[in-house]
């Protein structure tokens, strides 16, 4: 595709765009008396017309059945609910049924599948993880490290880039997993770096850690529906991710986790057990001793929020229609036109920068901008036009066209307000 900067190319590329059917499925904020510019869907994905209907369908079984809501409607009963959603997650994450659930909201998944795959011993106590992870992570890291009584600035390795660059290299994570592997109990990366949009190698990066002796997981909130991925394949041992970002299911709703089908049948792996992850034919005779249900069920503690879940599964059924091959060839072309537009709006001044890879490979639906003076006055200007972007101190606009919702025409616009706002700040 040969971009042009000009309105006449967004709206004829959307005109061509097969997707493009998909943005009215879609609940718009409302600025200034129109549906505002949003690329925020790497925070909080926009709401799915559909999801009112789901959740509705939930609330007249409560209405109807009681607790019987929980064996009778054919379509769906709570018992079951928790299996809904497999087919399509397995398919975003590359996954078999079985090896996926959703359940509980991330940083409470993190912490469930630390204590199975982070057994520090005295040889084998170290965890590699990218520096400036997103803070949840961090804390998560370190209070697990703390509750095994190790010492978190000799445990924890945190890599950063190289000096002067913005992206780490995958041959550093592996020369670092390499220089640690006889100490490596546990490499643990963000798939999709938050802060610079940076795409990690996960599928070298697992397959380093496990030449190591490691075992080896990802944090997938920012990667979840926004690109393809092969968790199986690449021989992941486990993952989470959240849903309300790309995958549109709500504010803080449900999770979901990986577990790879080889720990399917272990039951010797520790884990923190609940009820509803116990096997399910003994589960209401409410005996002692814990038997995990196979695979990733294995790890669920209690029964399945209903009402959140049906959200998800609104979004999850458009997922299915439309396919993260046909969302992945889209949003390589809406981010390579919002990059496009971006290196035009530089200019010889160059007054800001993507930090995010070149490579379209390396990256997702985002990319972020750092700008090197005035960056918050030109993104309060943008905020007052009606862009609903997200600010990352000290200095990062992060701008996430969404394929699903996201236009040509959105990007296009994003453009012609970033230059009146460097027209009107950038010098002052």
């Amino acid at each position: 595709m040969t971009y042009e900067n000009t309105i006449t190319f967004a709206q004829n590329a959307d005109q061509a765009d097969p997707l493009r059917k998909w943005r009215s499925e879609f609940h718009f904020p409302q600025i200034n008396g129109r549906d505002a510019y949003y690329f925020t869907g790497n925070s909080l994905g926009l709401q799915p017309k559909r999801t009112r209907g789901f959740i509705e369908e939930e609330m007249k079984k409560w209405e109807t059945y009681g607790v019987e809501g929980h064996f009778v409607p054919k379509e769906r009963p709570w018992m079951k609910f928790h299996e809904a959603s497999k087919k399509a997650l397995a398919k975003i994450v590359g996954a078999k049924p079985l090896e996926v659930v959703s359940m509980n909201n991330l940083s409470v998944n993190l912490h469930l599948l630390m204590v199975s795959f982070y057994r520090p011993t005295a040889e084998r106590f170290k965890i590699i993880c990218e520096a400036g992870a997103f803070p949840s992570d961090q804390y998560m890291f370190e209070s697990q490290l703390k509750f095994h009584g190790q010492d978190v600035d000799k445990a924890l390795i945190e890599l950063a880039p190289r000096p002067g660059e913005n992206t780490l290299k995958t041959e550093d994570i592996i020369s670092a997993i390499e220089e640690h592997k006889n100490e490596l109990a546990l490499v643990i990366f963000g798939g999709l770096q938050y802060y610079s949009g940076q795409l990690f190698d996960m599928k070298s990066i697992t397959a380093a850690g496990h030449q190591a002796g490691a075992f080896v997981g990802f944090d997938l909130a920012h990667a979840a529906g926004n690109v393809p991925l092969h968790l199986h394949d690449w021989d992941v041992d486990f993952a989470t991710w959240c849903s309300y970002k790309y995958l549109n299911s709500g504010p803080g709703n449900v999770s979901g986790i990986f577990v790879h089908e080889r720990f399917a049948e272990d039951n010797s792996i520790p884990r923190f057990a609940g009820w509803w992850g116990h096997n399910e034919n003994e589960r209401f005779l409410m005996q002692k001793g814990f038997q995990p249900m196979p695979g990733a069920d294995g790890w669920q503690l209690s029964n399945v929020n209903v009402i959140g879940t049906a959200a998800h599964l609104a979004s999850l059924e458009i997922f299915e229609e439309v396919g993260m091959e046909a969302l992945r060839k889209k949003s390589l072309q809406l981010t390579g036109y919002l990059e496009f537009i971006i290196d035009q709006l530089s200019g010889e001044e160059k007054l800001f920068e993507i930090i995010t890879p070149r490579n379209p490979e390396e990256r997702g639906a985002q990319l972020s901008i750092f700008f090197h003076k005035n960056g918050k006055q030109l993104f309060d200007y943008l905020v007052e036009q009606g862009v609903i972007g997200d600010w990352r101190e000290p200095n990062v606009i992060r701008i996430a066209p969404a394929p699903l919702y996201n236009s040509f025409e959105d990007v296009y616009h994003f453009g012609r307000l970033l230059k009146e706002a460097i027209a009107k700040y950038a010098h002052g």
